[in-house]
């Protein structure tokens, strides 16, 4: 293979010998061909898959110091570029060329075996990330290398969802900043990726940054803890973005969001059979709903736990200055507020993305439903009526009982006087009556002893 490299080498280009100084003479031997602009190789599917490599790239990039065989072991110098090897697609390409990069990225594979990615890539998807789509491996760069945002590999696939980030506080903070403001790894980290629904993931990911958040809350907003658990924190902070009540089925004994198991699908199922209509989960379907899941694994089990949540990725990517963050407290707490208005059921699927369906926002306010959603109630905007009446009743007849007393009390005040004041008079006559017959008796025995 040396007297190869050495055939091709006196054929280098002495561009890429130049830029190359640095490279091993079996890499300058490949570079050789590939540092050129070429057709490309078409493949089976139609698809141009380009071969070529800048020298220039490849010297500045992390694998300069990587032989090319390294990677391309199955290429054998004898027949390379002279015996032609099928290749159906780019994405067949891609997917063959992944155990190159677990054989050095050991760490990082095994996170990624475990992200939404690998999910989705498992579940036949064909537009999930391998390795190469996020990491091109001729030209990739340390992630200390401050590069400009548009070069994040996730604006390929979350386009519309960058495009709202690099609008928002830490996306025009980045540009002005560098490195200081949150990159999409920074929260949703680079391999181990998880949907950003799940669990508490939105909140641990801001609190990682902003720790003293909850602390600083508590100046200002009643029961912080409490809003920190049952509201994102975009719902404030992203103020123009659209808000539903995420209503989420809990498992209250491994105190954690129940997931739908794979291959055994129940949720979807269930939920149709109870809105044969499509119109959105009634109190009553809701409230069997829960206790067919809970017959699955014991009674009071599965919960629901609702959030308040933001609509979209991209609404919880219009993050804006805290000064603008909302505070009014009538946004929520007040009849007829606008994060009310939309209500999901969500069960975590498989790979951790939510499955949702349709419920009806009257749940909220209903009585019948005041088992199924109980622990979620803001005060103002979740009122149920009927309650209300029966506390008004109540609260009405506590205080009517002293309030009659009272009042009664003081009406037959002056009957009570009169009568009092004819017994007492009553009683004088009758202690006068008794007084002169005593005087009588006493004058009458005195008179009988001195005769």
């Amino acid at each position: 293979m040396l007297g190869l490299f050495g055939v091709v080498l006196s054929f280098a280009g002495p561009q890429a010998r130049a830029e190359g100084s640095e490279l091993a003479k079996e890499e300058l031997a490949c570079l050789s061909c590939h540092d050129k602009v070429e057709p490309g190789k078409k493949l089976e599917n139609g698809e141009i898959l380009s071969l070529a490599i800048s020298t220039k790239a490849y010297v500045e990039s992390m694998h300069k110091e990587t032989s090319c065989e390294d990677c391309h072991s199955d290429i054998d110098a004898k027949t390379h570029g002279k015996k032609i090897t099928p290749i159906k697609s780019k994405r067949d390409f891609t997917l063959s060329m992944r155990e190159s990069c677990r054989a050095c990225h050991k760490k990082n594979f095994t996170q990624y075996e475990d992200s939404v990615h690998a999910a989705l890539i498992k579940d036949g998807s064909k537009e999930a990330p391998l390795c190469s789509d996020c990491h091109n491996p001729h030209t990739v760069r340390s992630t200390k290398t401050v590069e400009p945002i548009t070069a994040t590999p996730c604006a390929n696939c979350h386009e519309n969802i960058f495009k709202a980030y690099a609008k928002d506080v830490h996306g025009l903070a980045r540009i002005a900043n560098g490195k200081t403001a949150p990159l999409c790894a920074d929260c949703h980290k680079a391999h181990n990726v998880q949907a950003a629904s799940l669990g508490s993931g939105v909140k641990d990911a801001c609190l990682s940054c902003h720790e003293n958040a909850v602390d600083q809350h508590k100046d200002w907003l009643p029961n912080a803890s409490r809003h920190f658990e049952a509201i994102s924190c975009p719902v404030c902070h992203a103020p123009t973005a659209q808000r539903r009540v995420n209503l989420r089925l809990y498992d209250n004994v491994a105190m954690k969001q129940i997931s739908e198991k794979a291959g055994v699908p129940q949720f979807e199922k269930r939920t149709q059979a109870a809105d044969t209509k499509d119109l959105g989960l009634n109190e009553r379907a809701l409230w069997s709903l829960l206790k067919e899941f809970n017959q699955d694994g014991g009674e009071g089990k599965t919960v629901l736990r609702g959030r308040l949540e933001v609509l979209s990725g991209v609404d919880a990517h219009q993050l804006s200055e805290k000064s603008k963050a909302i505070r009014d407290c009538k946004t929520c707490h007040q009849k007829g507020a606008e994060p009310f208005q939309s209500v999901t059921l969500t069960i975590a699927g498989p790979d951790g993305r939510p499955i949702r369906h349709v419920v009806q926002q009257e749940v909220l306010t209903s009585l019948l439903a005041t088992e199924s959603v109980r622990g979620f109630y803001a005060i103002g905007s979740t009122r149920i009526k009927l309650l209300d009446t029966l506390l008004i009743m109540v609260m009405l007849g506590a205080v009517s009982v002293p309030i009659g007393h009272m009042t009664i009390k003081r009406l037959f005040k002056s009957v009570r006087e009169k009568l009092a004041a004819e017994r007492i008079a009553a009683r004088s006559e009758t202690d006068g009556q008794d007084s002169t017959h005593h005087r009588r008796t006493d004058d009458d025995a005195s008179k009988n002893s001195r005769s």
